[in-house]
């Protein structure tokens, strides 16, 4: 996604200002050897391949000269204010690439960290990256999924299913696949007329894909999921069929309210297990859109109607907090559709660089010394 005609004016164009102000007042009094420190402010996993192509390309095609030093492997766990790597060189070189540098550090490394934490959690759904729309231009949506894919390796090699690829060709690619994964939107719904009409021009269209329908559109998830199985039966016997839930969270699914789910949850959830959710769970448990209670009337719907091996998908805010609920109450998911991978708050999402030595000598602002001690173990240790 790094496709600069002329990098030289790229970097003019989109770094901060005070950098490139910075750079002439190096030139005009005398250039120093900088080392800068990176890190994040919030917890991560190392996902560095798209900043490390920029800034070799920066080193390619502007003719720079530097040192990077790190311990870290892909899909290691970074603590938060840990630094993740210190990049040595001439601060003249250096200077205006902090701003394209940390553009490329936060999204990829704080999607990478979420990702794993969601997959391990529901370690027996298989996730899909579905937040390209979410995110302000399609570079970020790239950065995002190439963590996602990162992250879900980790998960993996710790026994979860992980995710199985991105919404987007682009994304896709992180996983090996040639195109893009999903269905219908709720448009297609609505240009059908109906539920089953819709899931019929799909699955005409594309009858050598799985079938999954949508079928929140006109507020009855669960008679339009039972007349989709009753037309797609052989599909529906066999596990070949999927019923996606993506109730928005100002109503309640098909034949619930407060009361009816809290019903069902203490139908298929013990008291033990009810007993621990904190406060900020019980909305995902019983509340309204996609909740707990939700997924176990859908299934108990299908199995009641002679189609038990019918897979649930899910979507709407699937975030780490709510994947959390949904292990912690054993919800019935089979799969899940997110875009919720970025931090809530978006100073969490943000890298940051430091100086912390220059020609040679420590220095750094006050408040962050520590980063000057990490230098001093990893760069002055691998230069002895």
């Amino acid at each position: 996604m790094n496709n600069f005609n002329n990098l030289k004016e790229y970097i003019a164009l989109n770094t901060d200002r005070y950098f490139s102000r910075t750079k002439e007042i190096l030139k005009k009094n005398g250039d120093k050897t900088v080392i800068y420190a990176f890190f994040l402010r919030t917890d991560s996993i190392y996902a560095p391949s798209i900043v490390f192509d920029f800034l070799n390309k920066a080193k390619n095609d502007l003719g720079l000269k530097f040192n990077l030093y790190t311990v870290y492997k892909e899909g290691d766990l970074i603590k938060a204010g840990e630094p993740i790597w210190f990049l040595e060189g001439s601060f003249v070189d250096l200077c205006e690439l902090e701003t394209l540098l940390l553009q490329r550090i936060g999204y990829p490394f704080v999607a990478a960290f979420n990702a794993y934490v969601m997959a391990k959690t529901l370690k027996n759904a298989t996730f899909i990256s579905m937040g390209a729309r979410h995110y302000p231009d399609s570079s970020v949506a790239y950065m995002v999924d190439y963590g996602v894919s990162v992250g879900s390796r980790r998960a993996q090699k710790e026994g979860a299913k992980g995710f199985l690829g991105s919404s987007t060709k682009a994304g896709s690619s992180f996983f090996n696949l040639k195109e893009g994964l999903g269905t219908m939107p709720h448009g297609l719904i609505g240009y059908a007329g109906s539920t089953l009409k819709a899931a019929k021009l799909y699955n005409d269209c594309f009858k050598e894909d799985p079938l999954i329908v949508l079928v929140d559109f006109f507020g009855k998830e669960i008679t339009d999921s039972i007349e989709v199985c009753n037309n797609f039966k052989e599909l529906a016997q066999k596990g070949k069929l999927s019923i996606r839930l993506d109730t928005h969270g100002s109503r309640y699914l098909q034949g619930l309210d407060e009361d009816k789910s809290w019903q069902i949850i203490k139908k298929y959830v013990s008291s033990e297990v009810i007993k621990s959710f904190k406060d900020s769970e019980v909305l995902h448990l019983v509340g309204k859109g996609v909740s707990v209670a939700a997924i176990f009337a859908v299934k108990e719907a299908l199995i009641n109607a002679g189609f038990p091996l019918v897979k649930i998908v899910v979507s709407s805010g699937f975030n780490v907090e709510k994947c959390k609920t949904m292990a912690k109450a054993n919800a019935p998911i089979d799969v899940v559709g997110t875009g919720s991978l970025l931090a809530d708050n978006p100073n969490k999402t943000f890298a940051t660089a430091d100086i912390v030595s220059y020609n040679g000598a420590p220095l750094i602002k006050n408040g962050r010394e520590y980063l000057v001690k990490a230098m001093q173990q990893l760069v002055l240790k691998s230069k002895n």
